[in-house]
């Protein structure tokens, strides 16, 4: 039975050093409020199973917190979701993890492009180009490169108002 990865971008943040630090913008804060109502909204996500699977920067924490309040969902920190970590070693440990169980991921760009490039087309150099807040749907029977289907993506533009 395939399964679902949501694969999101963090909400559009403000600059500053170091960048593990940097935190969202007030139009950050919007989008991941967006993001965590249309999500709740979704009848067809066995949303009670959901893993939230953050990057530590704090950045990602902030968009998943509106997220997990509004799932009932815990946070669970993944050290290897920061920007330049490799998608490999998140196949890897997606393949360790339960498989029955969705996953949601939030971390950053360019790991969430690369990551669906390689998920769905084998090859992490043909990913997609995330704007913030954005979500990447995939369906997959296993969590390995070129086995998963675009399946939906959706970015705060796309809700309505």
């Amino acid at each position: 039975m395939a399964e679902t990865l949501l694969i999101m971008r963090h909400g559009e943040a403000g600059a500053g050093r170091p960048d593990s630090e940097r935190e969202l913008t007030a139009t950050g804060h919007r989008e991941a409020a967006r993001m965590a109502a249309w999500l709740a909204g979704r009848q067809d996500l066995d949303l009670a199973r959901l893993r939230l699977l953050v990057s530590p920067y704090r950045r990602a924490q902030q968009t998943a917190e509106p997220i997990a309040e509004a799932l009932g969902a815990s946070l669970e920190t993944l050290p290897l979701l920061t920007p330049d970590d490799a998608p490999g070693a998140v196949l890897d440990w997606l393949l360790e993890a339960d498989p029955s169980a969705p996953c949601l991921l939030v971390s950053h760009m360019p790991l969430v492009g690369a990551l669906t490039g390689l998920l769905v087309e084998g090859r992490s150099e043909h990913g997609l180009g995330l704007p913030t807040a954005a979500i990447a749907e995939l369906t997959t029977e296993v969590p390995a490169a070129g086995c998963a289907r675009l399946a939906g993506f959706i970015t705060p533009a796309d809700l309505p108002a």
